[in-house]
């Protein structure tokens, strides 16, 4: 990495080493590599579209926190946040949008903007800052990724952010739908926004 990375100490009381250590404890090595893989897409992005690379750096290697979390700690959090309509949506949904509680409270980040974009990682969202996008789609890209469309969504983010982001969209909408996989509302609000533009 040429250039350092910084944390303040605002945003989370460690170093990227530190929490690379926290991190690297929560998953396998298989996971980490991807997190590591999606950090420096992360930053990439962040280069070519102007956003603070700490920060993209940061949202990157927590985005997967509480991906390899059991099923039964999620769902205590679902009941303890009387959040009981997201139960049909399993760990794909459950890790984003309640994995920043694990992180705000385990790894004590207080950086709302970063947390946001761990949160609507999977999911997308109508309004999407630029971390958020930048998070959303370097996570679809990332060097380890290989499947159909891969090279064209690396190809579209170099170009065009929102074309990237767009794109993501409708394909992981096709997937669900090709799997009978339910679709988090978010998810297509967020499809009607980026891709059918109502």
């Amino acid at each position: 990495m040429e250039e350092k990375i910084v944390y303040q100490s605002s945003w989370i009381p460690y170093t990227r080493d530190q929490l690379l250590e926290k991190i690297k404890r929560s998953m396998s090595e298989r996971r980490f590599q991807h997190v590591l893989g999606v950090e420096e897409t992360a930053i990439e992005l962040a280069k070519r579209y102007g956003e603070d690379i700490n920060m993209a750096s940061l949202a990157a290697l927590l985005h997967d926190y509480g991906k390899e979390r059991s099923d039964a700690s999620y769902l205590s959090l679902i009941e303890k946040h009387h959040c009981d309509y997201i139960k049909a949506y399993g760990n794909n949904i459950w890790h984003g949008l309640l994995g920043v509680e694990l992180i705000r409270h385990e790894l004590e980040v207080n950086n709302d903007y970063v947390l946001h974009a761990v949160q609507v990682h999977t999911t997308g969202a109508p309004h999407m800052t630029l971390l958020d996008k930048i998070i959303f789609v370097a996570d679809y890209i990332e060097p380890h990724r290989h499947f159909p469309g891969v090279d064209t969504a690396r190809l579209l983010a170099e170009q065009d952010l929102n074309a990237a982001v767009a794109y993501e969209l409708k394909h992981t909408l096709l997937h669900l739908i090709s799997e009978n996989q339910p679709v988090y509302p978010l998810t297509l609000e967020a499809y009607n926004k980026w891709v059918a533009h109502i």
